[in-house]
């Protein structure tokens, strides 16, 4: 059976996406010549082909889709594994309103597919905790979330 292939995120997903989500980031990386995998979270839905994101300005992240602006994002919600394909692109290298030195990247959606292998269900969405200052940590988030919905 093949998977599900979509131009834009369902309700579901971009209902998801609204808030801040754990996802996999997947860019390429010319000096080595092979793919990256970084986890992300400041990640928001602008509509359903559009996704932004918030990284470090200094992370590797951001020069490699600088050079080579194909990327994948792996979202898991509570019932199956998404690739989001598309082409990403430096917004801005400093996110002026917030405190650390965050880069915001903009995704134009060119693919959702579900990639869930065949008769299996994702029983659990992926559940993390931030593991420095809680009160930091929340007024962070909201200050992130919020420049990323402007």
């Amino acid at each position: 059976m093949a998977n599900q292939v979509e131009q834009t995120l369902n309700d579901k997903q971009y209902e998801l996406l609204q808030q801040e989500t754990f996802m996999l980031l997947s860019t390429y990386h010319e000096e080595t010549r092979s793919p990256m995998v970084n986890a992300i979270s400041w990640v928001y839905a602008k509509d359903r082909r559009t996704l932004v994101f918030a990284v470090d300005n200094r992370s590797v992240i951001v020069r490699n889709i600088k050079s080579a602006p194909k990327v994948v994002l792996t979202l898991i919600d509570a019932d199956s594994t998404y690739s989001i394909k598309g082409e990403g692109k430096v917004l801005t290298e400093r996110m002026e309103e917030i405190p650390l030195k965050l880069a915001k990247i903009e995704v134009d959606i060119e693919e959702v597919r579900d990639v869930m292998f065949y008769g299996a269900k994702i029983s659990k969405g992926p559940d993390y905790d931030k593991t420095y200052d809680e009160k930091a940590a929340a007024k962070l988030d909201r200050q992130v979330m919020t420049s990323l919905k402007d």
